[in-house]
């Protein structure tokens, strides 16, 4: 219950605050390339209730690949870079917050692609809402850059980072508690004033 009020508390503050911002990028975002200024995909929440995850577009609209992004993809606009690189696409998930498909703080949602294929292992992830940030985040915020690095990105996602991510997942889950997570808060805006 605290966790749920504190998300919905200070989801709706930080959209308040932050909506000058997000129309500016949201501007940004179409005048770079043609296309809707938010990108939705289908994701795995709580109990294995699927919902649309937000995020400002960042890949030129239209076009189909893997789900992981890696390296300098050429999909991606110049706006778009941009934003991944300061984690501002992001942005548009606190509305998933708000409306509780999702928690400021949890194990970040999946495709339903692997959720199915580690079916087993998210049945305790799962037992959670799924989060903006979390451990995994942290550790893997050069996620792109490391994809990048390797021949077979998907391959090296599902088989080495994706595993390492579900551990790391099971390891919050099972000893998560509000000061935990405001201290995860404040490790995620470090890294990126960091960068």
């Amino acid at each position: 219950m605290l966790k749920r009020g504190f998300d919905i508390v200070a989801s709706g503050v930080a959209l308040v605050a932050l909506l000058p911002l997000m129309l500016v990028l949201a501007i940004l975002v179409r005048l770079d390339s043609p296309g809707p200024s938010l990108f939705c995909q289908t994701r795995v929440g709580k109990s294995f209730c699927e919902f649309q995850l937000l995020k400002f577009r960042s890949m030129r609209n239209g076009n189909c690949g893997t789900e992981v992004t890696c390296g300098q993809d050429a999909r991606i606009t110049r706006v778009g870079a941009f934003l991944r690189a300061f984690k501002l696409d992001e942005l548009p998930q606190l509305w998933n917050v708000f409306c509780g498909d999702m928690s400021l703080v949890g194990p970040r949602p999946e495709v339903p692609m692997f959720v199915a294929r580690f079916r087993m292992d998210y049945e305790e992830i799962l037992s959670v809402r799924p989060g903006i940030t979390d451990p995994a985040s942290i550790r893997y915020r050069s996620e792109t850059e490391i994809l990048g690095s390797t021949p077979d990105p998907m391959n090296y996602y599902a088989n080495v980072i994706l595993p390492d991510k579900i551990e790391i997942s099971r390891r919050y889950v099972r000893s998560a508690n509000f000061g935990k997570d405001v201290s995860l808060i404040f490790q995620t805006i470090a890294v990126l004033f960091k960068k």
